[in-house]
C-alpha cells in the first residue's frame, strides 16, 4: 500500500472522460478515464472495465461463468502515506463475464461499509467462495478502533447483494483474505499483510497499537509469515487458531526479513496444479508477484520464482483461475489514471511449464525482459 517504491516506473497523464453510455455510475460518483490510445499499446493487457476503478481482483469460475470480486477504488481526500491511508474504499462491486475477452458486466453495490455493523472504513481486498448454493464474500475492514478485522457476508446470488455477519470472524486480524477449497471440500483461509496491513503488530500474539509500522525490523531474522486457518463447515468462522504458513528457500531455510525480493508482504492466493499447492503473494515494496510450492495446504512452501514483474503503479495483488482448460492471471495497474489509489483490473494468460514452474510475465511490452522462473 505505501507510495515509496524502489523501482521507478513511468506514469500516465490523468485524462478524465464521461462514463460509457448505459454503464452504471459508481456509488461515489467517481468516473474512470478512458485509456490514452497512444499509450495503450505498451501494456500487455487492457482494463476489463473503464467506468469504475477496480483493483485486487479475486476471480472465480462458477457454472462456467467468470466472477471477479475486486476492491473498488475511489478518489478520496486522504494524502498518500506508507500505511495505505489513501486507499479509502467503502464498497464492493462484482464483475462478471461469460468468457475471457467477452463483455464485462459491472454489478450494483454488493456490500457497503455502512451495512457492516462492526466496520468503520477501508474495505480492502476481498475474496469469495461458494458452498451448497450460498456465496460468501470475505473482506477486511478497519473496526471502530482502527484495527483491521476480516468479515464475511452471504448471498444466494454471486453478484450480491451480500448481508454481513454482525461481527468479524473470531480470531481474525490483518488483511487480504483468500479462501481455497481443496478437492475434498475442505476450505482454508489464507490472510495477512505487513506495513498498513498490521500483521507486524501481532508479533507477540496480541495487537500492539504502538508496534512497528513496517515489519519486525530484523532483516537477518526470519520474515513475518502469512496465516492459514481451516474454515468451519458453515464457512463463517475459523475451525482452528490461525497458524503461520512457512515459506522457505530451496535449502529449506526460512526467507529472511531483509529479503524484500522474495519475502511475504501481502496478497495471498492459493491454486492447485497437478496435485501440488501453489501459494502466491506480493513482495510489496519490490512489487513482484511470486510463488512457492508445497505438498499440503498448510505447507511448508518452497519459493520458486516470479509470476509477474512490476506493474505500473505501487500495489500488485492478483488471483489465478482456470477457465476453458487454460490458466489466467488477474491483476491490476494504474493505466487509466496514473494514480496509485485509482487502479484498473486486467487479465492475461498464465502458463505452467512442463516441470510445474510458472512462466514469468512482463506486464509492460518493450520493458525489461522477464527474468527466469527461478531466482
Amino acid at each position: 500500500m505505501p507510495r515509496t517504491r524502489r523501482i521507478l516506473l513511468g506514469t500516465l497523464p490523468l485524462a478524465m472522460a464521461l462514463l460509457t453510455a448505459g454503464c452504471q455510475q459508481s456509488a461515489d460518483n467517481a468516473q474512470a478515464p478512458a485509456a490514452n490510445a497512444a499509450d495503450a499499446s505498451k501494456y500487455l493487457s487492457q482494463p476489463l472495465v473503464k467506468d469504475i476503478y477496480t483493483a485486487d481482483p479475486s476471480a472465480h469460475v462458477w457454472d462456467g461463468k467468470i466472477y471477479v470480486y475486486p476492491s473498488h477504488d475511489i478518489d478520496g481526500p486522504t494524502a498518500e502515506d506508507d500505511l495505505g491511508s489513501h486507499f479509502e474504499m467503502r464498497d464492493y462491486r462484482v464483475l462478471s463475464m461469460d468468457k475471457i475477452g467477452g463483455q464485462v458486466t459491472v454489478g450494483p453495490v454488493a456490500l457497503d461499509v455502512k451495512d457492516v455493523p462492526w466496520a468503520d472504513r477501508q474495505m480492502w481486498a476481498p475474496d469469495a467462495a461458494r458452498k451448497n448454493g450460498t456465496y460468501y464474500l470475505y473482506f477486511p475492514a478497519k473496526d471502530k478502533e482502527g484495527v483491521f478485522r476480516i468479515g464475511v457476508a452471504t448471498s444466494k446470488d454471486p453478484m450480491g447483494p451480500f448481508k454481513a455477519q454482525p461481527q468479524p470472524i473470531k480470531g481474525s486480524y490483518s488483511i487480504d483474505p483468500a479462501v481455497f477449497t481443496d478437492d475434498d471440500g475442505t476450505s482454508y483461509m489464507y490472510f495477512g499483510g505487513i506495513w498498513g496491513g498490521q500483521l507486524q503488530r501481532y508479533a507477540n500474539g496480541k495487537y500492539d497499537p504502538n508496534g512497528s509500522k513496517t515489519d519486525l525490523e530484523q532483516d537477518d531474522k526470519p520474515a513475518l509469515l502469512p496465516r492459514v486457518a481451516k474454515m468451519t463447515d458453515d464457512m463463517l468462522e475459523f475451525a482452528e487458531t490461525p497458524r503461520p504458513l512457512q515459506i522457505v528457500d530451496e535449502q529449506g531455510k526460512p526467507l529472511l526479513g531483509g529479503d524484500h525480493d522474495r519475502r511475504f508482504f501481502e496478497a495471498s492466493w492459493m491454486h492447485k496444479y497437478k496435485g501440488k499447492y501453489y501459494f502466491s503473494y506480493s513482495t510489496g515494496d519490490t512489487h513482484y508477484l511470486v510463488y512457492a510450492v508445497g505438498d499440503s495446504p498448510y505447507g511448508p512452501f518452497t519459493y520458486k520464482g516470479r509470476i509477474l514483474e512490476p506493474v505500473e503503479g505501487w500495489t500488485t495483488h492478483h488471483s489465478i483461475a482456470e477457465w476453458d482448460g487454460r490458466w489466467w492471471l488477474f491483476y491490476a495497474d494504474t493505466q487509466l489514471s496514473g494514480q496509485t489509489r485509482l487502479r484498473n483490473v486486467k487479465v492475461t494468460e498464465l502458463h505452467h511449464n512442463e516441470d510445474g514452474s510458472i512462466r514469468t510475465i512482463n506486464p509492460i511490452i518493450g520493458g525489461a525482459a522477464p527474468k527466469s522462473a527461478a531466482h
